[in-house]
């Protein structure tokens, strides 16, 4: 492809970030009639089938080893997107979108068990200022947290648990390989779950299969190859921050189309959250190499 100026690849990140914002609300609207698990099988089957398309010249490529460290990664991810999705059932999507970008907290503490390396004290400070955050957005009186906000929390573990999966099997195959395999991977574990616990759809509206069709095409398969072009162009703190964006437009999307209520304490909780995740984001993206290496 022709090579673009950093100023369209940061338009192009932007316009990412957004429309993964869009997929907590539309998720939410598609849970009225679908189950997580289906939704999740008829997105990444779209997805697999855009990315094979697109990329098709890989595909004949794909050597065993590809496929074994594509299988694991796509294992992790459909443990993530399972738990967030289930999650959202009991949880508001505005607020799932801030809690589902504490992944990145969890990245360099992961990174410490595995390799024993201690994070410094920035990664210390952004753990201590997002669980403020996290605190203020989701305790309720009495000092409990619900349920959803909790499976959500949980889900962004494996979520950072996947960025070191990826980064460690990635440099024995190729982005473009590694996805393929992980979304096929992440299609069949959840269509099989799909049908072991809540079956075949007896009826979809022709608005949740617009849902879901957006959620596969545009928001899985484009969307990665719209943010791997992109961010060949840009900094890594660029992106970084642009990609952060995403809970941000999560939660303006959600109070407008969702009615959702953000009181002041949730509000200065959400920019607690956001300035942790600038913090990890910012230190981290200069270092992803030497962390990758690490946990290699």
């Amino acid at each position: 492809m022709k090579k673009i100026s950093s100023f369209k690849a940061d338009m192009i990140l932007l316009l990412v970030a957004i429309l993964w914002g869009t997929t907590f609300v539309t998720s939410k609207f598609s849970l009225n009639e679908l189950g997580p698990l289906t939704i999740i099988s008829m997105r990444f089957i779209l997805a697999v089938s855009f990315m094979s398309i697109i990329f098709r010249s890989h595909i004949k490529d794909i050597q065993k080893s590809d496929i074994i460290g594509g299988m694991i990664v796509g294992s992790v991810l459909f443990i993530a997107f399972a738990t967030q999705l289930i999650a959202l059932n009991y949880t508001e999507p505005g607020k799932q979108a801030f809690l589902a970008g504490t992944y990145v907290i969890f990245v360099p503490f992961l990174v410490w068990g595995v390799t024993k390396k201690r994070p410094d004290t920035k990664s210390f400070v952004g753990a201590f200022a997002c669980m403020i955050g996290i605190a203020m957005l989701t305790l309720k009186s009495g000092l409990s947290i619900s349920f959803g906000d909790s499976l959500t929390l949980f889900s962004s573990v494996f979520f950072a648990l996947h960025i070191l999966t990826t980064g460690h099997f990635v440099k024995k195959s190729t982005p473009v390989k590694i996805t393929i395999v992980q979304f096929a991977t992440v299609a069949v574990l959840s269509t099989v779950s799909a049908l072991a616990f809540e079956g075949v759809p007896s009826q979809m509206s022709p608005g949740i299969m617009i849902g879901i069709l957006y959620l596969g095409i545009v928001c899985t398969g484009l969307a990665y190859f719209l943010q791997t072009f992109g961010q060949n162009y840009t900094k890594s703190t660029h992106t970084a921050i642009i990609l952060s964006l995403e809970a941000v437009f999560g939660s303006l999307l959600s109070v407008i189309f969702m009615k959702e209520v953000f009181t002041p304490v949730m509000i200065l909780g959400c920019v607690i959250i956001f300035a942790s995740v600038l913090i990890i984001e910012l230190k981290g993206s200069g270092e992803t190499e030497e962390v990758l290496e690490q946990v290699n």
